[in-house]
């Protein structure tokens, strides 16, 4: 599967953040590239630094603008995409949703973000509903998708119900970077473990995994100019051994076309048949928050 990863710097235009993808998107697929994976919420600026109820006339509906954008270049091209978008589902119901297109550019399938973060700069909870779509992987011409979406990617959990599923391949488009606050050393320390976990549910689970990360400096909404968030890009593709397939720049703007054999994963899983060996008789207390000692 010719598979492209595109990272890019947004600003506070949409019209030019998305005409800036179309292009990236067009040259992927001169390049024979059948599968493109943009970033989280790629349209704009990461709005959810701060909590402000104006900035929820961002969404939009399912179909809509952004969907018929992408969904026009998916058909022209032959290709299929997975976006990203802060969609409205009704007044008052908002959601982080990843929606992927087919290649006639119909919608193959939606998933909703199902876990949402709350931190200092990251405030989704103000915006999102977590989703209730559940698990399941989208179903498309190149193959089945397990799309996943940022902090999900740090819960085993969201990757082995998508392997189980079948899906056939892990998908994060993502938005996170460093905190100003933060000495080097810690930042790295971050950067590393987001990795690391990803490449961790290849191994666990014997399936490829792409992260497609932001880059760049985004201002906060606000008067503050020295707050802000810096993406730390670092968008990358690991095979089922958690192999590093490539990595995109820290700092800068890339495309990455990548073949991906999803057969291999098949020959990886009989040598190590985690699915096999899992004692599902004794896994119960998952569903619990917790096990008090008492």
């Amino acid at each position: 599967m010719r598979t492209a990863l595109i990272q890019q710097h947004n600003t506070g235009d949409l019209r030019d953040n998305r005409l800036r993808l179309g292009e990236k998107i067009r040259s992927a697929a001169a390049d024979g590239a059948e599968l493109i994976v943009l970033q989280e919420l790629h349209d704009g600026l990461y709005f959810c630094q701060t909590e402000d109820v104006d900035l929820f006339d961002l969404a939009e509906p399912i179909p809509g603008p952004a969907t018929d954008f992408y969904g026009q270049l998916a058909q022209e091209l032959g290709v299929v995409i997975v976006t990203s978008l802060f969609e409205k589902r009704a007044p008052g119901l908002y959601h982080n949703t990843a929606v992927v297109l087919e290649r006639d550019g119909s919608i193959a399938g939606v998933y909703r973000k199902m876990h949402i973060p709350d931190d200092p700069g990251y405030y989704e909870k103000f915006y999102f509903t977590p989703g209730d779509l559940g698990f399941h992987p989208i179903e498309t011409s190149v193959g089945r998708l397990g799309l996943l979406v940022c902090w999900d990617q740090w819960y085993p959990e969201a990757a082995r119900l998508m392997a189980l599923a079948g899906a056939e391949l892990l998908i994060y488009p993502t938005a996170i970077g460093y905190d100003d606050r933060d000495d080097r050393e810690e930042q790295e320390r971050q950067r590393s473990a987001w990795q690391l976990v990803m490449r961790g549910h290849a191994v666990a689970n014997g399936l490829p995994v792409i992260a497609v990360n932001r880059v760049g400096r985004e201002p906060a909404p606000g008067d503050n100019p020295e707050a802000g968030i810096t993406f730390w890009g670092s968008s990358f593709a690991a095979g089922p051994q958690g192999e590093m397939l490539t990595e995109l720049p820290l700092t800068e703007e890339a495309t990455e076309i990548i073949d991906i054999d999803l057969k291999r994963c098949e020959l990886v899983r009989r040598w190590w048949p985690f699915l096999r060996d899992r004692r599902i008789d004794h896994y119960d207390d998952l569903t619990r928050r917790y096990r008090d000692p008492f």
